[in-house]
């Protein structure tokens, strides 16, 4: 693992977002999902929220699997962090989980949909909402694929329903719903206030 460790903004919110690990960009920028999977991450969230990349980023907490960027594989492309590496970053975690007690969690790519759930095929479990306990809570997960310019899974079938299918959960979900409507609100209250001074 190559530091420093790349962590989201400070985001007192009840979306999880969990990513795998950083890539070799990410560590530079200072940011998770700072390079092309990001684009298209916040592509499908635009797609299905109606929110900018920096609306995502003020309403979505972002964690990840390992903190780290693992570094290269033996044949290119980034490496998929080890059991032991998962294991010493799994507190970060927990300890998220802890503090925000989320309502939805986001797991994307294979790597952070099997920490909460088994499965053989990301076919068995994108495109559903799944009520899991982790951490002494309880919460829904609703996975996505990794969004990687490598992965062919998310453009053709059934990848490509599937996916649709997990984002219309995602529109539909209260926690989503409530996000924007504090947002809002804290928008009109301000609006008022400067309003008032004028």
């Amino acid at each position: 693992m190559q530091r420093p460790v790349v962590v989201g903004r400070p985001v007192p919110s009840r979306i999880l977002l969990i990513g795998q690990a950083p890539g070799d960009k990410e560590p530079i920028l200072g940011r998770p999902f700072a390079w092309t999977a990001g684009k298209t991450l916040f592509r499908w969230l635009q797609s299905a929220l109606d929110w900018d990349e920096e609306t995502v980023r003020s309403r979505i907490y972002f964690a990840a699997v390992c903190r780290c960027f693992p570094g290269k594989g033996p044949r290119g492309g980034d490496r998929v962090p080890n059991e032991r590496e998962i294991q010493e970053c799994s507190s970060w975690l927990r300890r998220e989980f802890e503090l925000l007690r989320p309502e939805l969690v986001l797991p994307v790519g294979r790597l952070a949909i099997s920490q909460f759930l088994p499965f053989d095929s990301l076919a068995d479990v994108v495109g559903k909402c799944w009520k899991l306990e982790f951490n002494g809570g309880t919460q829904d997960f609703i996975p996505l694929p990794h969004p990687s310019g490598a992965s062919t899974w998310h453009r053709t079938e059934p990848g490509k329903t599937l996916l649709e299918n997990s984002l219309r959960l995602i529109a539909g979900h209260p926690a989503i719903r409530s996000e924007a409507s504090v947002e809002e609100q804290s928008n009109r209250l301000f609006s008022q206030k400067a309003t008032r001074r004028l």
